[in-house]
């Protein structure tokens, strides 16, 4: 099994985004529903195996509680993320650095 982990980046503040809700997905089962800690992570993520992915994150939400003035309904309410799993022992760490118009991710070491 593959360790995950997951680390949320509020640009818009510049800083680490807590309280973002996410879930994990594996095909249309849902793995794990989360919420990042005051460091923007999810420490409680599960082992996975080799295969597809998605995590799913409340990011329009996570803004509106912030009081971002958004739009109605907000131009990113949810950021998907799939990604596979191809190395049986790795570690598999997911960056989400957003702002309420844009994101970027990439594989973390």
């Amino acid at each position: 099994m593959s360790s995950l982990s997951t680390h949320v980046l509020d640009t818009m503040r510049g800083g680490p985004a807590a309280g973002v809700a996410l879930r994990l997905y594996r095909g249309g089962e849902m793995l794990h529903a989360g919420v990042t800690n005051t460091d923007g992570r999810c420490a409680d993520l599960p082992a996975v195996a080799a295969g597809s992915y998605r995590l799913e994150f409340e990011i329009g939400a996570y803004f509106l509680g912030r009081g971002a003035a958004l739009p109605r309904p907000p131009f990113l309410g949810v950021v998907p993320i799939a990604f596979g799993v191809a190395e049986p022992d790795g570690h598999y760490h997911i960056p989400l650095l957003v702002s309420p118009y844009g994101y970027s991710t990439y594989r973390g070491g």
